[in-house]
């Protein structure tokens, strides 16, 4: 197994190699995932794929930890980030007494917070209080109700200047590494060119410096729909329910347990 990126390895990575990054929510998942990918998140997406939630605003903090946890423990050797669930980071004492929290329940090596302009004063406040923090700016999951919808940033000039300006000012108060969301792909390259750290793509073309996708998205098992950006590299609902109905046709049939089942 490689050895663990660190916050520096992930850095000098910029240009240099594309990083792979994906989520994951409990143990057995990670440690399927701890040798090919560079980094793992625990995103807050967890609520839609585990509890079937229409978006992520319903995940708490204590499930954040919770998971953090089991993935951590899964995939030691893996550089693991939490996302900070909506509600937790409105403000700089509400932010860092949270991630606080996560850091010392957890083995997590930073979070993740969403937004730009008006949260580079919070990371800043993070950051110079030892905590190492991801961005996350374009299309953010955790703003969905307030915009009426997840909506692709970066088709007219506004909305193009307004990602970048937000990318900007995230690298500019100390974020290490930065999620790009939801945004065309001549916006993608424009944030991956104007900053400094490591710009992690999902839905924002290929020529940032990485890519995340929600595993379940990327293996096939979420089927209540498929965004654009994913592309699936396993039918993973097919081959569970096919594995599922061949077990229950076994144990029906009087074919489980066969003799090597058995103990003697």
């Amino acid at each position: 197994m490689a050895k663990k990126e660190t916050i520096g390895s992930l850095q000098s990575a910029k240009g240099e190699r594309k990083l792979v990054m994906i989520t994951a929510y409990d143990a057995l998942f990670a440690s399927l995932f701890q040798e090919s990918a560079d980094m793992i998140l625990v995103g807050d997406s967890l609520n839609m794929t585990f509890l079937g939630e229409p978006d992520t605003l319903s995940a708490t903090l204590e499930q954040m930890i919770y998971h953090t946890r089991a993935v951590c423990n899964g995939a030691p050797e893996s550089f693991v980030v939490c996302d900070m669930p909506f509600g937790t980071t409105h403000s700089p004492h509400q932010a860092l007494d949270n991630a606080v929290k996560v850091f010392r329940q957890t083995r997590a090596d930073a979070i993740k917070i969403e937004g730009g302009l008006e949260r580079a004063p919070l990371i800043r406040h993070l950051v110079d209080n030892a905590i190492a923090v991801m961005g996350h700016v374009g299309l953010m999951p955790q703003s969905v109700r307030g915009e009426g919808g997840y909506k692709i940033k970066g088709r007219d000039e506004k909305s193009f200047q307004k990602v970048l300006d937000d990318a900007v000012a995230v690298a500019e108060a100390g974020a290490f590494a930065l999620v790009v969301e939801g945004v065309t792909p001549e916006l993608g390259r424009a944030v991956t060119e104007a900053v400094k750290i490591p710009v992690i793509g999902i839905g924002a073309g290929a020529d940032t410096d990485g890519q995340v996708l929600v595993f379940s998205d990327m293996l096939g098992l979420f089927e209540a729909f498929k965004p654009k950006f994913v592309k699936t590299y396993l039918r993973g609902a097919e081959a569970v329910r096919e594995a599922v109905a061949r077990y229950a046709r076994e144990v029906r049939e009087g074919a489980f347990p066969a003799e090597e089942h058995i103990y003697k």
